[in-house]
């Protein structure tokens, strides 16, 4: 049967737009910035070239063709590309993806909490930045109400659908999140001392590039900024007209992602150094995590900045229009692949909203349990990324190439077929080298799975999952409605 229910991006541009408004999120803002300037600036920004043409650009471009050939949701794609045993393999994403969702629907609360307080005037001089954030994360009906604020705003859009919905804001909201991380640049580059902020970004630091680790940053921030195994770019394309560009718009997207940690690097960086007492603050700033760097270092650094009382709300503005832009993406993934069960668009994206409001309280209320959850979901986002891969072997690489060709103006050699065969080799390398550091930063609980981090709490939380989307493969692969793929014998 046909799902009848297919929308349709209105032009290749807006699909460009929406794709790249996907994959830029907060860790362009807040994790870029401080990952590039602690492993070497340029050195980093090398690393992360080669890990976006080596991991991300492949892999979006065999979930853009997943999406694009099959015009159904994960679910369906990996069934009708794989064959029905592997329909588990798309929920698996799905619910990775969707595990994420949860908690950053927490995360965007926050970003709009904080371009609240900085239009309200409350970011001034001798604001205590800890105090603030513990007051407001220590408030349960604060959190949870603009964790709701946050999953109704993107409901709204979703509901409406890709052309009522989705377009009419994405190609309002990226522009206008890409003009706000330019002028904060802008502004950050002109205070004194902004040198010092560009020396760690732009200079490499040589000896690093032999360090393991900046290769695995470098790596990880290419999968989840770019949104490289996440599965959103499959959904994305699922609306994507049959001629639409693959080799192309997955390359723009890519480096689009790449240039908007840049500038945001930019920002963040020049006005840390520039602001911060001493370089040994900033680099403490720098190395207090996403959270502490954001709400708690900036926040203070913005209030002291001369015109804090534009730039501070355009900040948070910008983190806030990065959060709403991917958590779009994120519940549209849901909401597509309830469709694909025969339920209409509404009744879809209203289980979508309930759903992520009320799994994401719990995160709302426990910074220890958001946490745990960032990091189970957001290390499996890598074995995502494996999964897409042995979907396009299983499929035949060279069989997939040639279908991207064949709407492709830039042409994709045998360069993307020898990539996808060795990113299990490159997976294995990059989670081993995780769960490696987990050991060593986490030596007595590392094995632990009721733990924040750890590794046992990881591979706990992965084989539940696994036994749920293994037992429900056969409901799935028959209750997904067909698509232009799906067998015949499967129709019936």
């Amino acid at each position: 049967m046909s799902n009848g229910q297919r929308d349709e991006w209105g032009s290749r541009m807006i699909v460009i737009i929406a794709a790249i408004s996907m994959a830029v999120g907060t860790g362009n803002i807040w994790r870029f910035p401080r990952v590039a300037a602690q492993w070497g600036g340029g050195s980093f920004l090398i690393a992360l070239t080669i890990a976006l043409i080596l991991w991300a650009i492949p892999l979006l471009m065999s979930e853009f063709l997943m999406g694009q050939r099959s015009q159904l949701g994960n679910i369906g794609a990996f069934r009708d590309f794989m064959g029905k045993k592997f329909a588990w393999v798309g929920a698996w994403m799905a619910l990775v993806c969707i595990g994420i969702t949860f908690y950053y629907a927490v995360v965007t609360g926050w970003s709009i909490r904080y371009f609240v307080y900085a239009l309200g005037g409350a970011i001034e001089p001798g604001i205590e930045g800890q105090v603030y954030w513990d007051a407001f994360i220590g408030n349960p009906v604060e959190t949870i109400g603009f964790h709701f604020i946050a999953v109704l705003i993107v409901f709204l859009v979703v509901y409406r659908g890709i052309k009522g919905g989705l377009e009419s804001i994405l190609r309002v909201l990226l522009p206008s999140l890409f003009v706000i991380l330019i002028i904060l640049a802008i502004r950050a580059v002109m205070l004194p001392g902004s040198v010092e902020g560009l020396r760690y970004l732009f200079v490499p630091d040589w000896g690093l590039l032999a360090s393991g680790r900046v290769w695995l940053e470098a790596f990880t921030q290419a999968a989840w900024s770019t949104g490289a195994g996440w599965g959103l770019l499959l959904v994305y394309a699922a609306y994507a007209k049959a001629k639409e560009d693959v080799g192309v718009n997955c390359t723009i997207i890519g480096f689009a992602d790449v240039l908007a940690g840049f500038v945001a690097a930019i920002a963040v960086l020049c006005t840390v150094y520039a602001l911060s007492p001493s370089i040994e603050l900033a680099e403490e700033a720098l190395a207090a995590g996403n959270v502490g760097l954001t709400f708690i270092y900036v926040v203070e650094l913005l209030a002291v900045m001369p015109g804090s009382t534009v730039i501070a709300p355009l900040f948070f503005l910008a983190l806030s229009l990065a959060a709403i832009s991917s958590l779009i993406a994120m519940i549209e993934l849901i909401t597509t692949n309830v469709m694909n069960f025969g339920i209409s668009r509404q009744k879809a994206a209203i289980t979508a909203g309930i759903a992520t409001f009320l799994f994401g309280v719990p995160s709302a209320l426990s910074i220890d349990f958001l946490d745990n959850q960032d990091w189970v979901w957001g290390v499996g986002l890598l074995i995502s990324g494996l999964l897409t891969a042995v979907a396009m072997m299983k499929y035949g690489v060279d069989k997939a190439r040639a279908q991207i060709n064949e709407t492709s103006d830039l042409h994709i050699g045998g360069w993307w077929t020898f990539l996808i065969r060795i990113i299990p080799l490159m997976f294995v390398v990059i989670f081993g080298w995780w769960v490696m550091q987990s050991i060593e930063w986490y030596p007595d609980t590392w094995g632990h799975p009721f733990e924040v981090f750890s590794t046992g709490t990881m591979v706990f939380q992965w084989v539940i999952l696994f036994i749920v989307c293994y037992a429900l493969n056969n409901f799935f692969a028959k209750n997904v409605v067909a698509g232009p793929m799906t067998k015949k014998e499967d129709r019936e």
